[in-house]
């Protein structure tokens, strides 16, 4: 049974362990998300301007919009003040950054089902992110830039955080994906024909879904089953997420429990310490990593110390 904690005063350790074991915690707004909405809403309005970025599928056409979020996108997720503000965010949460890792953010976008939906603006299917080459103690934090509405926000499967799901998660190599996949995103308007990890099973079809405001945070195990909910709405939903591991749960491999995960590689050297910026230690990355980079899967992750550079 997944339990919610809303704004609860939760020490790091246990909202940790909580997440670990199917929870999820919702967060109200603080100062550095609503500075990273700003920063987010900032751009979206320079891009798309003068007209609405909720509306621009209005304006433009599927090919013009990924265009401008294959430009924009970069610029959001390397932007240098998230070095600053996700750290902030961390202790306005009673983080320990010293010992806490996070990776880029990035701005997702979902626009009415008719519209844009692959590539650049990929509609998620139901997915868990361990799937994608996670580690089982990574955490998701996620929050839109603009309100949301039921039928464009995101939806969870609590009942399989514990069952497992038939699934091809085999296919997925995450050095692979970045040499092979990422970088293309942009050209995937009508369809997206790259092989991703999917269930092979029907799901109960029923979904939970979170509708905090804008800079209010889910936070949730890369475990959790969820999907971008089909949006049956005329407006687009714009969203930030970046995912964190903890150091000392790395080290104990402690995490939510790994009930049908089968990809390769990982996603460790993508890491930045929340104070120092410096990558993971090497010692903790050789736990994870399964040889699969050096085998001659990947043909130019050549620099183990950078994290691929990604519009999606």
């Amino acid at each position: 049974m997944t339990a919610i904690w809303i704004d609860a005063k939760l020490s790091d350790a246990n909202a940790r362990q909580a997440l670990y074991d199917g929870d999820i915690v919702i967060l109200a707004p603080t100062k550095a998300s609503l500075e990273m909405v700003a920063l987010g809403q900032e751009l979206l309005e320079q891009a798309f301007g003068p007209h609405d970025p909720r509306k621009i599928h209005d304006h433009k056409t599927p090919e013009e919009v990924a265009s401008v979020l294959a430009k924009m996108k970069p610029i959001f997720i390397h932007h240098p003040e998230h070095k600053r503000l996700i750290p902030q965010l961390m202790e306005e949460h009673g983080v320990d950054i010293d010992r806490l890792y996070f990776d880029v953010p990035r701005m997702r976008s979902a626009y009415p089902s008719h519209f844009l939906t692959s590539g650049i603006a990929y509609a998620f299917h139901p997915h868990r992110d361990t799937w994608y080459s996670a580690p089982q103690c990574q955490l998701n934090w996620w929050f839109p830039i603009y309100p949301l509405h039921t039928n464009n926000a995101m939806g969870f499967y609590p009942r399989y955080f514990n069952e497992p799901v038939a699934n091809n998660s085999e296919i997925y190599n995450y050095y692979e994906w970045n040499t092979k996949n990422r970088a293309s995103a942009a050209e995937y308007v009508k369809a997206d024909t790259r092989e991703q990890p999917k269930p092979q099973q029907s799901l109960e079809p029923v979904t939970v879904r979170y509708l905090p405001p804008p800079g209010g945070i889910v936070l949730f195990s890369g475990s959790q089953l969820h999907e971008s909910v089909p949006n049956i709405t005329d407006l687009a939903r714009y969203s930030i997420d970046f995912r964190t591991v903890h150091l000392d749960d790395l080290k104990q491999r402690r995490g939510a429990p790994n009930v049908d995960n089968r990809s390769t590689g990982t996603t460790m050297r993508d890491y930045l310490n929340a104070r120092t910026l410096q990558h993971l230690p090497d010692d903790v990355i050789r736990m994870y990593d399964d040889g699969t980079a050096i085998v001659g899967r990947v043909l130019n992750y050549n620099d183990a110390t950078k994290a691929p550079v990604a519009a999606e």
